[in-house]
């Protein structure tokens, strides 16, 4: 629907969000395309706002700060802003899946040579070369001996990512140092693959393939958990039941008719032709719900938990909003040797690992609420804009994405499910006016703008697909989980990709599955990324 820009639009130039993986900007409607990414709506008409309506509607979704200058933010697990269903580390974990799947191991020569990606960007994998590099072979930076990551000493003696000269941690994709918290579950899956290969040579194996065998291990037990814990947390084990199936065949058995099985997953909306890409519907609007959860700060240890003596938060926020573009600020960015307090106590992130009740921070709720943080990013990390929330809109205007509500409407969704000004059940509404469970108003929402009723009119029956997948988990879910939408579309793409692949557990063996006693696992057919943690503390 067209729309009455709000203001003048900017003449400031857009640039995204970091380097783009190659091919993001080049996306054709062709289902033959061999390329990393493409559409799975092709014939959906594009949501074609004033760009200047997207930066109004980003600057509604940004949460403020305390008059000292502190981000915002509550801890009562009980205030409608956190999630009590998905423990913090779920939302680095998240991101630690995007940078496995979106990882290009092509040399700058190749991507000088085919900037778009057409043929020269792998297929997209839940393989983990992001850890892996190119193996020992090409990568032999990242190993001891061949078959070991190489783990670094930092300069207080704990173990680190290893790094070279400039502070840099040395890993298969650099995108895995970009945070404190990253850096340290990346470094937890380099420990996790070190222990598999002591208990697989402890059983005799030290053949040429121990890194092959130990590869195999951790890459099938990743991808157990990505299915059957990550991806469960997101959309609910029915949605990933109604998805994941198996088929059965008849075989023959001693003269008689037995039957095996094949994993055949039914999606109905991601499809292609010739290899898995990564829809824009899922790159640039579902999967990056996770923005959505990142919480202003975060308590790392004991040293970085509680309050100081004057009253303000030790935890340590993602960036420091008093300076924004200091490299060394007291805030989590990475890229430089680990500061002293940095170190991990992972019950702080994820459950059952030890720590006392209330501990364990919590993710923020899936909604239109992001942290302040995200509002500005340092000009180290973007520019022009500085505002996640306005970048990720106008990428996806730039990508030519359809309205959320023409989404669901493809999708067969019922219409009273449909968030629009027409739904008196599901309002479109700018804001989330959550309360604390007191009836007092929760500090972290973000004030109405003058131009509310503006925003309303000018989105309210067509929707930036991002802005309404988050929506609809607010309304929908209570920001538990994703929701009709954003679930079936994240759902699709993580099991498609998975049986996309020719070498994953799905395809080459049906029926593995974790075995208690094995690699970390304590119960057949459950492993965590919970378990894998435990593993290496």
């Amino acid at each position: 629907m067209p729309t009455t820009p709000l203001s003048t639009p900017s003449t400031r130039p857009f640039t995204p969000h970091g380097r783009p993986p190659r091919g993001l900007d080049s996306v054709p409607r062709s289902t033959s395309h061999q390329g990393a990414f493409g559409r799975i709506f092709r014939n959906l008409p594009p949501f074609e706002p004033d760009d200047a309506d997207l930066v109004a509607l980003a600057a509604t979704m940004i949460e403020g700060l305390t008059p000292e200058g502190n981000p915002l933010e509550t801890d009562d697990a009980s205030a409608p802003s956190n999630n009590p269903d998905i423990p913090a580390g779920y939302t680095y974990l998240g991101q630690f899946l995007d940078h496995d799947l979106t990882f290009d191991p092509n040399s700058l020569l190749q991507r000088e040579n085919d900037p778009d990606g057409v043929q020269n960007f792998r297929t997209p994998k839940f393989d983990l070369d992001s850890l892996y590099g190119s193996g020992p072979d090409d990568s032999p930076y990242l190993y001891v001996d061949g078959v070991q990551f190489l783990l670094g000493p930092n300069d207080h003696g704990e173990i680190d990512l290893p790094r070279n000269s400039a502070g840099r941690g040395l890993t298969g994709d650099p995108r895995n140092d970009e945070n404190v918290i990253i850096s340290q579950l990346h470094l937890a899956f380099l420990e996790y693959h070190n222990a598999v290969v002591d208990e697989i040579a402890a059983v005799g194996d030290t053949t040429d393939m121990l890194f092959e065998d130990a590869r195999q291990a951790v890459r099938w037990h990743y991808q157990w958990l990505v299915l059957h814990d990550f991806l469960v947390k997101l959309v609910g084990q029915g949605i990933v039941d109604d998805i994941l199936k198996k088929d059965t065949l008849g075989i023959a058995v001693g003269g008689g008719v037995g039957s095996a099985s094949q994993w055949k997953p039914d999606l109905k909306f991601y499809a292609y032709k010739v290899q898995p890409f990564i829809p824009v519907e899922f790159s640039v609007a579902a999967y990056r719900f996770g923005h959505s959860q990142v919480r202003a700060n975060y308590a790392l240890n004991s040293d970085t938990a509680g309050s100081n003596s004057d009253g303000s938060p030790k935890e340590i926020p993602i960036f420091d909003p008093k300076n924004p573009d200091d490299p060394n600020a007291n805030d989590l960015r990475g890229f430089r040797p680990r500061p002293a307090d940095r170190t991990i106590d992972w019950f702080r992130f994820f459950f059952d690992l030890g720590g006392l009740p209330g501990e364990t921070q919590l993710t923020r709720t899936i909604d239109t609420q992001l942290s302040h943080g995200l509002g500005g990013l340092p000009t180290s990390v973007a520019s022009n804009p500085s505002s996640l929330a306005a970048r990720n809109l106008l990428r996806g205007k730039s990508l030519g994405l359809p309205s959320g509500q023409d989404v669901a409407r493809e999708m067969g969704i019922p219409e009273y499910l449909i968030i629009s000004t027409d739904n008196h059940a599901l309002p479109f509404r700018i804001g989330t006016a959550y309360t604390l469970p007191d009836g007092s108003p929760d500090p972290t929402v973000p004030a109405d703008p003058p131009n509310k009723a503006a925003l309303e009119s000018a989105f309210g029956r067509q929707t930036p697909l991002w802005y309404y997948i988050l929506k609809e988990a607010e309304l929908l879910t209570q920001g538990r989980c994703l929701g009709p939408v954003g679930g079936r579309i994240v759902a699709e793409v993580f099991i498609g990709l998975m049986a996309g692949d020719s070498l994953s557990f799905l395809n080459r063996e049906p029926d593995w599955r974790p075995k208690a006693g094995e690699f970390g696992c304590t119960q057949d057919g459950v492993f965590t990324i919970m378990d894998l943690i435990k593993h290496v503390q």
